[in-house]
This record gives C-alpha cells, structure tokens and sequence, in this order.
C-alpha cells in the first residue's frame, strides 16, 4: 500500500479536522488512554489547532483518506496545564514545541509512517524558531486492568528518536475514559528533546 504522508497548515489543516475527529475516537479507545470520545468534545479541542499560531498537523493519506496524523503548536499556544508546569521548572516556554498526538490504523503501522510523524513535526518545531521539542504520555500502572497482554509501550520508538523522560515534569491533563461517569485528571509525564540547528 502506498501512504502519502504530508505537513497541513492553514487551510488544509482546517479541512482534515473532521477526519482527525473520527480517527482520535477510534485509536484512543486503546489502551493505555482508554479514551471514551465524542465529536463534541473532539470539535472543542481540536479547534485549538485551527486557531494557534505555527500549529501543524502531519496527516498521512492512503488515497484521499486520512489513516494517521500527529500534531504540534508551540508551547506556549497550549493549554495552561500542560505549559504551567514548564514554566514552573524554568524551561523556555518561547522556544519549545509542543507535540500533541499522533494516531495511525494499525494496519498502517510499521510501515516507517510514525518516523516520518516526528521528523516532519521537527522540522516545522525547528523552521518556527523552536530549539526543544517535547511531549507527554499517559503513566499508567503496570497492573492496570485493561492493559493488554503483551502490551509493549512506545518508550523505546521514542528513545530512539532522541527523547528522553524528564524526571519531575508531569502534568495532568483530563478525559472521560471507558467505565466513568465523567472526565477525570490522569497524570501526563513529559520527553523531551533538544533540536539540533
């Protein structure tokens, strides 16, 4: 199969939020997020990305349908909670760039699309005058329930393209997952990397 994996800004990134809704619905029901979406919230949230400044969405296309994106604004177009605590540890929120999600089918997955995800979200962090790039992961409990067997974390893809956990910075941020009444907070540990020039 042939993927087409290309940056969105401006307009083509408005016009791929629908599909992004949808497809942030259907991976995020896995775990480790457990994620219980609506199109609602889904409309909320990602109409932060239509407004933020140097905001970029990486899709990937098999034909003209959308099977992966990954997502990235600055740090300091994010919500409070996720740049607060940053802030609160003396990183340079102006020169940071905060990667949101990134969601592939997984029968596209393998395929070096998730590679190509973080590579062309650096590339734009660095074009916007941003030296670090980071992100967040859920911290789920090793004996959590629904983790499934064999489950094995993303940790080491990420290691391998130069991220590293950093000790202390964690944020909360919140959702409804599967089984709860309503959304609650659950705790988000940073990775971060220094972007070369």
């Amino acid at each position: 199969m042939t993927v087409r994996v290309e940056v969105m800004t401006g307009e083509s990134l408005l016009a791929c939020l629908p599909e992004l809704s949808l497809l942030r619905i259907e991976i995020f029901r896995e775990f480790p997020y457990l994620y219980d979406g609506d199109l609602a919230y889904e409309q909320r949230y990602l109409a932060h990305y239509a407004s933020a400044q140097d905001a970029v969405i990486v899709g990937a296309f098999d034909g003209r349908r959308l099977v992966g994106a990954a997502t990235g604004a600055p740090l300091v177009e994010q919500e409070q909670q996720i740049w607060e605590p940053c802030k609160r540890l003396g990183y340079d929120l102006a020169h940071s760039f905060y990667f949101g999600e990134s969601v592939l089918k997984p029968s596209y997955r393998g395929q070096g699309i998730g590679v190509q995800f973080f590579e062309q979200r650096e590339d734009h962090a660095r074009a916007v005058g941003a030296s670090v790039a980071l992100f967040s992961s859920v911290i789920r409990a090793l004996n959590h329930q629904f983790r499934p067997v064999g489950y094995k974390p993303l940790d080491r893809f990420w290691r391998k393209r130069g991220y590293a956990v950093v000790d202390g910075l964690i944020c909360s941020l919140s959702w409804k997952e599967i089984g709860e009444a309503k959304e609650t907070m659950k705790p988000m540990q940073f990775w971060m990397k220094r972007l070369p020039s």
